[in-house]
C-alpha cells in the first residue's frame, strides 16, 4: 500500500553552500531517477550504491532545522511509494526473482534510513511510529527473504525508535497494533537464529502491548503455540524431557491467551476462531502429557475438550491420545471403549484407527487379540482398507507374522 505523502507547510528557500543542502539536492536528484525508471525493473546498482554514500554523508550532519527535517521526510515519503509501485508490479506479473526481491528490500531499508534522520521533526503526529513502521516493513522483507541478520537490524532500530513512548498512552489502534507486530517479528526472528531465550523474553513482553481485543490475544497465543510446536519437534537424545517441558510451558502460555481471548471476543465468529484455537492448543498439550506418560493429564484435557461448549471437540485424535493413556494407565477395559468408539466415528483417518489397533495389542498382548480382531473387522465393514493396511494389522491379530497370517489377511482385505 502506498503512503500517502506528507503535507508540510511551506519549506525555507534554501541557501549558501551548505553541505546538507547540496547533499539534499544529490538524494531528491536520485530520488527523481528513480521514479522516472521503468517500474518494470528494480532502479540501477549504480543509484542505489550514490543513494547510501548521501545518507552516510547526510547523517553525519545532523542535527538540522525543522524545514530541512520535512524535506527529508518528503523525499524518503517519494522513494517509499516507488517501491511500493515496483513492488506491486513484480507481484501482479509474478516476476520477483530472489535478487530483485532483494533489491527492493535493500531500497526500502535505504528509505528508513533516511526517514530516521529526520525522526525528531516538530509538526507531524508520531513521528517515531510512522519511522519505525518503516524499519518494521523492510524488516519483514528480509525476514521473508531468510536474511535473517538483516531483518534482525531493522527489528531492533525500529524498537529503539518506540523504545521512549509510553505505551499506556498510545490510544491509536492502527499505533498498538504496529507495536505488538513489531515486537512478535522481533521474536520470530530471534527463534529463526537459534536465541530461544530472547524469543520468548519478546513474546512475555508483547503481553504488555495487548490492546485487550480478541485478535490481539490470538495474535500472541498462535505465537506461543508455533515455538511450543517447534519445541516439540525437537524432543531428541538427552534434551528430550527439557524440550517437552518447554514445548509445554509455551503451550500452557497459548491456553492462558486462547482463554482471555474468549473472554474479549464480541463476535460470533470470533469466538468460534479462539475457540477452536483453544481446542488445537489442548490437544497438543495432551500429546505433550502423553509423551512425559503424564496419563492421568491426558485424560483430563480429552475431558475438557470433550465436554466443551457447543458439542465439544470431536478431533479423531482425542480417540487415540485417550485409548493410550487408558492403556497407561493399566485399564484396557477404557482403552477398548476408545478403540472400539472409532468404528463409530467415520471421521477418522485409515492411518489413525490403523496405529491405535496396533497400539493397543502391543499393549493388552494376547489377551487384546479378540478385542482387535473384532473392531478390524467392523472398520473392514464400514470403508475401504487397502490391502497394505490389511496385512500389517490382520498379521497381528489373525496368527502374527507367519505366512499363512499374512495369505488370511490378503483374503480379508
Amino acid at each position: 500500500m502506498r503512503i500517502a505523502e506528507i503535507s508540510s507547510p511551506e519549506i525555507l528557500a534554501l541557501h549558501g553552500d551548505r553541505d546538507d543542502h547540496h547533499l539534499l539536492s544529490q538524494i531528491e536528484s536520485i530520488v527523481k531517477q528513480i521514479e522516472t525508471h521503468s517500474i518494470n525493473k528494480p532502479p540501477p546498482e549504480a543509484l542505489t550504491a550514490n543513494l547510501r554514500q548521501c545518507l552516510t554523508q547526510l547523517s553525519q550532519l545532523a542535527p538540522f532545522s525543522n524545514s530541512l527535517k520535512f524535506q527529508i521526510w518528503k523525499l524518503s515519503y517519494r522513494l517509499w511509494n516507488v517501491c511500493v509501485d515496483i513492488s506491486n508490479t513484480a507481484t501482479i506479473r509474478s516476476s520477483s526473482s530472489t535478487v530483485a526481491a532483494e533489491n527492493q528490500a535493500e531500497l526500502r531499508h535505504l528509505t528508513a534510513d533516511l526517514l530516521s534522520i529526520a525522526i525528531d521533526v516538530t509538526g507531524i503526529p508520531s513521528p517515531a511510529i510512522k519511522s519505525a513502521s518503516f524499519y518494521y516493513k523492510t524488516g519483514m522483507l528480509w525476514h521473508n527473504l531468510r536474511k535473517f541478520d538483516l531483518a534482525a537490524k531493522c527489528f531492533e532500530r525500529a524498537t529503539d525508535l518506540v523504545s521512549k513512548l509510553d505505551i499506556a498512552s498510545i490510544t491509536d489502534a492502527g499505533e498498538r497494533k504496529l507495536l505488538l507486530d513489531l515486537n512478535l517479528a522481533r521474536s520470530r526472528t530471534a527463534w529463526e537464529v537459534r536465541d530461544p531465550n530472547l524469543a520468548v523474553t519478546l513474546l512475555n513482553r508483547s503481553k504488555s502491548m495487548l490492546s485487550g481485543s480478541c485478535e490481539d490475544y490470538m495474535e500472541l497465543a498462535k505465537q506461543f503455540m508455533a515455538f511450543g510446536k517447534c519445541s516439540l519437534s525437537k524432543n531428541n537424545g538427552d534434551a528430550a524431557n527439557r524440550d517437552l517441558s518447554e514445548a509445554l510451558k509455551l503451550m500452557n502460555e497459548a491456553l492462558e491467551n486462547c482463554e482471555k481471548g474468549f473472554g474479549a471476543a464480541r463476535t460470533r465468529e470470533e469466538k468460534v476462531e479462539i475457540r477452536g484455537l483453544r481446542w488445537k492448543v489442548l490437544r497438543f498439550i495432551a500429546a505433550i502429557h502423553l509423551q512425559k506418560e503424564e496419563f492421568e493429564s491426558v485424560i483430563k484435557c480429552v475431558k475438557v475438550l470433550r465436554d466443551s461448549a457447543e458439542g465439544g471437540d470431536d478431533h479423531p485424535s482425542l480417540s487415540v491420545l485417550a485409548m493410550k493413556a487408558w492403556l497407561g494407565l493399566g485399564r484396557h477395559g477404557e482403552a477398548e471403549k476408545e478403540l472400539r468408539g472409532m468404528v463409530i466415528d467415520r471421521g477418522i483417518p485409515e492411518g489413525v484407527w490403523v496405529s491405535a489397533v496396533d497400539a493397543y495389542f502391543s499393549a493388552a498382548g494376547t489377551a487384546g487379540a479378540e478385542t482387535a480382531k473384532g473392531v478390524f473387522l467392523g472398520l473392514l465393514g464400514r470403508c475401504h482398507v487397502s490391502a497394505g493396511v490389511a496385512v500389517r494389522v490382520a498379521s497381528r491379530v489373525l496368527g502374527g507374522g507367519g505366512e499363512g497370517g499374512k495369505v488370511r489377511a490378503k483374503v480379508v482385505a
